[in-house]
């Protein structure tokens, strides 16, 4: 008879328990590896960012506009090799609940800067440069929606209204790009900023922001205070950033959103600890009579600790993977709900390799105290409690 078969028939001796502290852990697993992925997808623009590339905003707040002629100004700054300006637009398709992520930008400065994130087909290319109605779409964007080359998609902005007083503006694909960063995301369109600048009704000839390319990274931070002390005590001060720590600012606007994860996933596990942590104690304690037994024939109290500490492992173990595996099911079914808002969430394989570390350090926390009495009890103590 080996240890793992005792440690076996020990956990599930009264099965009711057994499975409700399964279920316990499972829940707290579950919770861990939804919100884990979801915090993991919702960063991961800070992974694509390039070293690089800098972003120039509005010194007040990035939704606020900048005047289109800092992009020559800009442009001409010592250091600086490329330069495109980009607009949101706050799209959707048909229904405002169909939200998508669509920006206005200047075709070729555009597409040269993020020709080392996405490969667009050079016929594609030529049509976007000429066409002003024209617009390239990713390939996840398109595979959701139907999209095909030349189709007319018509796309309208909560944000923005035409000088005709419509709000949707009509488009030609002129082709679907793919993406050269296993990162990024190809969820989102652009379309030339000219066709919208002279068909908005308010904010022509203001921009969102700059994407710029530096010489070399070296050069950065001479490049930012250049170009911030450029436009000083103007009407439009800028603030000069990586691209990284846009991305990293982007997200903060909508919370903490580490902070929030962390709590609620070490509440559970908090919670969980003192639930299975006391049960266990419990447990042992019931079976001091029988632990007694096992020492007067033979089991050493070493071997007495393995079992306790076992039957705690095997339990989160259990546990563990199980909610785990709902995590992962969860994750599959709200990945289309949530792509707008967390592109690209999935149960990363380290997600799941931490996961497995918490369950063996849950297994040993829990059933460490309780392993430990029961290793130091004494044969006579043990037999004489009823």
């Amino acid at each position: 008879m080996n240890d793992f078969f005792l440690i076996r028939k020990n956990l599930f001796r009264k099965r009711l328990r057994a499975v409700l502290m399964i279920i316990s852990i499972a829940v707290a697993f579950a919770i861990f590896g939804v919100l884990g992925s979801f915090e993991r997808a919702f960063y991961a623009g800070q992974e694509i960012a390039q070293a690089d590339r800098l972003v120039v905003v509005n010194k007040i707040n990035f939704t606020q506009p900048l005047p289109i002629s800092y992009f020559n100004r800009v442009r001409a700054v010592e250091g600086v090799k490329q330069v495109a300006h980009l607009n949101w637009f706050g799209g959707y398709y048909q229904d405002s609940k169909n939200f998508l992520i669509v920006f206005a930008v200047e075709p070729e400065t555009y597409l040269d800067i993020v020709s080392t994130d996405i490969n667009v087909p050079p016929e594609a290319r030529q049509i976007f440069l000429r066409e002003r109605t024209s617009a390239l779409v990713g390939e996840n964007m398109a595979k959701k929606w139907g999209w095909k080359v030349g189709d007319h998609v018509p796309i309208s902005s909560n944000i923005f209204s035409q000088k005709n007083g419509s709000h949707t503006w009509d488009f030609t694909i002129a082709g679907i790009f793919t993406k050269r960063i296993e990162q990024l995301d190809t969820n989102f369109m652009v379309f030339p900023f000219a066709y919208f600048d002279e068909t908005r009704s308010f904010g022509k000839d203001n921009i969102g922001w700059l994407t710029l390319r530096t010489t070399s990274a070296a050069v950065n931070d001479k490049v930012a205070k250049t170009i911030d002390a450029m436009f000083a005590n103007s009407p439009y001060e800028t603030a000069t950033d990586t691209e990284k720590a846009f991305n990293k600012a982007f997200v903060a606007q909508l919370g903490n959103i580490a902070l929030i994860v962390g709590l609620v996933v070490g509440a559970a596990f908090a919670t969980i600890l003192m639930i299975v942590g006391n049960t266990m104690v419990m447990t042992v304690r019931e079976r001091t009579r029988e632990i007694g037994v096992l020492k007067t024939l033979g089991f050493s109290g070493e071997r007495i600790l393995r079992l306790v500490l076992g039957e705690s492992v095997l339990l989160a173990l259990i546990g563990g993977l199980i909610g785990t595996g709902l995590a992962a099911i969860a994750i599959m079914n709200l990945r289309e709900s949530l792509m707008q808002f967390v592109p690209g969430m999935t149960l990363a394989p380290s997600i799941v390799l931490l996961a497995v570390a918490i369950m063996l350090v849950l297994g040993l926390l829990t059933g460490l105290v309780p392993a430990v009495g029961a290793m130091r009890l004494k044969i006579v103590t043990a037999l004489g409690r009823s």
